[in-house]
C-alpha cells in the first residue's frame, strides 16, 4: 500500500507540495534565526560598548575610580530599562537604574530561574568562590587584566548571558577583569524585548510573505502540472481518435520525452495495416483461386444432377468458403480498429437492392436511423452482416420489415434493430439458429449460414447478435456494433 496516489498528476503534486511546504518551513526558520543573530548582534555591540565605557573606571588595582562611572550616564536609562553593574573585591556598585543582576543564565533554553546568588565576595583571586566560578570561571591569569573561561564568551573575553527577571526577561554582557585585589566583573543588562519586539514586527510580514509565495508556487505547481501533462491527454484523444477510426496515426509533433513513445505506437499501427493488407490479399487469392473451380463445377452439374441435389451441395460449399473468408478477414488483426462507416447509406443501399430482390413478396421496410451514426466496423464486411439479416427477414416476413439504430446503454456502442412480422423463432432453437449449416425450415431456399454469419462478424469487431421476439410478431435480431460519429461535413 503506498500514500501516493496511483494518477501521475495526483503524484506529481502531492511531491511538489510536500517539497514547497518544507523549503518555506526551511527558509523561515533559517531567516528567523539569521534576523535573531543580526538584532542581537546589535544588541551585543551597545552592551560592549557600556562595558568599554566602564572598564576604564577599573584602575589597575582593582579599585573604581568613581568620577570616571559618570561616563556610564548615557547607558544608565530607567525609562527603558538599561543598567550595569561592577562587582569588584569587597564591594558593589550599580547604577540606580540597573535591575537585580543576580541568578544570570547562560544562553539557552529558557528555564526557570536558578535560585537567586549571593553577592560577589571575592577575598582573594586565588580562591573565588563556586557561585563566582561559575559565572567568571577559573581563577585569571597573572599576566593580564582579562579574564577567558570554558563558558560562552566573545574572543575578547565578554560573555552573553540571558536570565528571568522581575520586569520580564533581559539580556547581559559580562566582563571579568583580573587584577591583583581579585577578579573584577563589569555586567551591563538591557530588557530582551529589545530584540524580541522587533524580531517579532519583522517576522509577521515575513511570514505572511512566505505564506504568498507558498500559494503563488501552488498555483504555478498547478498550472505547471496541466501544461505538462497535456501532451498526454493529447496522445490519449490521438489513440481514441484512431480507435474510431477517424485518424490513421498519432501526430509526429510530440514533445521529446513523448515522441519516440508515438514513434513505437505508429510502428505498431503500421505494422497491423501491413498485416491485415497481407490477409486481405490472401483471402482475394483464395478467393479467386476457388472462384473457377467452382464455377465450373456448377456448370458441369446440371446433366448429371436432375433432382439439384448435388448443386445445392456446391451452393453450400459456396456460402461456406464466404463464410470462413469473411471470418478470416474481419479477425486479422487491427480490423474494426480505423473503420468509420456510416451506418444509415449501408442500410439504405441494401434496403433497396433486397426490395428489389423479392418484389414478388410484397413485404415493405422501413428504417429509422440517426445520419450521424456510424460503426468501427469494414464496409464491405458490413453489408455482409446486415445484408444476411435483411435476407432473413424478407424471407420470413409476411408484410412489414422495421430497422432501428440508436446508441445503445454503453455509448461505445449502437444498437441495431432488424425486425419482421413474420413467424418467428422459438426460444429454445434460437440458440441453434445462430449455428452454420443449421436450418430451421426446410423448405426455404437458404443453406443456413446467414444468421450463422452474421452472429459470427458483430462477435468479431467486438459486438453482439441477438434473436428476440419482435413487437410486429416475428422474429428480431438486435446487433450491438461499436461506434463511431460520422458528419458529412
Amino acid at each position: 500500500m503506498t500514500l501516493l496516489p496511483r494518477s501521475l498528476y495526483g503524484r506529481l503534486l502531492v511531491t511538489a507540495l510536500v517539497a514547497t511546504l518544507a523549503a518555506l518551513a526551511f527558509a523561515a526558520v533559517t531567516i528567523g534565526a539569521v534576523l535573531d543573530r543580526f538584532v542581537m548582534h546589535g544588541l551585543d555591540d551597545r552592551l560592549d560598548a557600556q562595558i568599554a565605557v566602564l572598564e576604564q573606571a577599573v584602575r589597575p588595582d582593582g579599585s573604581i575610580d568613581r568620577a570616571r562611572l559618570v561616563l556610564a550616564a548615557p547607558y544608565d536609562d530607567p525609562q527603558g530599562g538599561w543598567g550595569w553593574r561592577i562587582d569588584a573585591p569587597g564591594r558593589t556598585i550599580t547604577s540606580p537604574a540597573a535591575p537585580a543582576l543576580t541568578a544570570l543564565q547562560a544562553r539557552g533554553p529558557r528555564r526557570a530561574p536558578p535560585p537567586a546568588l549571593p553577592p560577589l565576595s571575592l577575598p582573594a583571586p586565588s580562591a573565588p568562590s563556586s557561585a563566582e566560578s561559575a559565572l567568571i570561571g577559573p581563577p585569571p591569569p597573572p599576566d593580564g587584566r582579562r579574564a577567558h573561561g570554558d563558558g560562552p564568551r566573545d574572543r575578547d573575553g565578554t560573555q552573553a548571558l540571558d536570565w528571568h527577571g522581575e520586569d520580564g526577561m533581559r539580556h547581559a554582557r559580562s566582563l571579568t577583569l583580573a587584577t591583583p585585589a581579585g577578579a573584577v566583573r563589569i555586567t551591563a543588562s538591557a530588557p530582551r524585548a529589545i530584540v524580541d519586539r522587533p524580531l517579532r514586527a519583522a517576522m509577521a510580514p515575513l511570514l505572511g510573505s512566505l505564506l504568498l509565495l507558498g500559494v503563488a508556487l501552488a498555483a504555478a505547481t498547478l498550472i505547471q502540472l496541466r501544461i505538462g501533462l497535456r501532451p498526454l491527454k493529447t496522445m490519449r484523444t490521438g489513440l481514441a481518435a484512431i480507435r474510431a477510426g477517424t485518424a490513421r496515426a498519432l501526430p509526429e509533433d510530440q514533445p521529446t520525452e513523448l515522441a519516440p513513445l508515438a514513434r513505437e505506437i505508429n510502428a505498431l499501427l503500421d505494422e497491423n495495416a501491413t498485416a491485415l493488407a497481407n490477409a486481405r490479399a490472401h483471402v482475394a487469392n483464395l478467393a479467386h483461386g476457388l472462384k473457377t473451380p467452382l464455377a465450373t463445377l456448377a456448370l458441369a452439374l446440371p446433366p448429371h444432377d436432375p433432382d439439384g441435389t448435388l448443386a445445392a451441395q456446391v451452393a453450400r460449399i459456396d456460402q461456406a468458403v464466404r463464410h470462413h473468408l469473411g471470418r478470416a478477414r474481419a479477425a486479422t488483426p487491427g480490423s474494426g480498429l480505423r473503420f468509420a462507416t456510416p451506418l444509415a447509406p449501408v442500410v439504405a443501399d441494401l434496403t433497396t437492392a433486397l426490395s428489389r430482390i423479392h418484389a414478388d413478396r410484397g413485404v415493405s421496410a422501413s428504417a429509422t436511423i440517426d445520419p450521424a451514426l456510424s460503426v468501427a466496423v469494414d464496409r464491405q464486411d458490413l453489408d455482409e452482416l446486415i445484408g444476411n439479416l435483411l435476407d432473413n427477414a424478407w424471407r420470413f416476413a409476411a408484410a412489414r420489415i422495421t430497422i432501428d439504430a440508436a446508441p445503445a446503454s454503453d455509448p461505445r456502442f449502437i444498437r441495431l434493430s432488424i425486425a419482421d412480422d413474420g413467424q418467428g423463432i422459438a426460444p429454445a432453437a434460437r440458440a441453434a439458429a445462430l449455428t452454420a449449416g443449421q436450418r430451421l425450415d426446410e423448405r426455404g431456399d437458404g443453406h443456413g449460414f446467414g444468421l450463422s454469419i452474421a452472429h459470427e462478424l458483430a462477435t468479431l469487431y467486438g459486438g453482439s447478435l441477438v434473436l428476440d421476439a419482435a413487437a410486429l410478431g416475428g422474429l428480431d435480431a438486435i446487433v450491438t456494433l461499436p461506434t463511431t460519429l460520422f458528419s458529412e461535413a
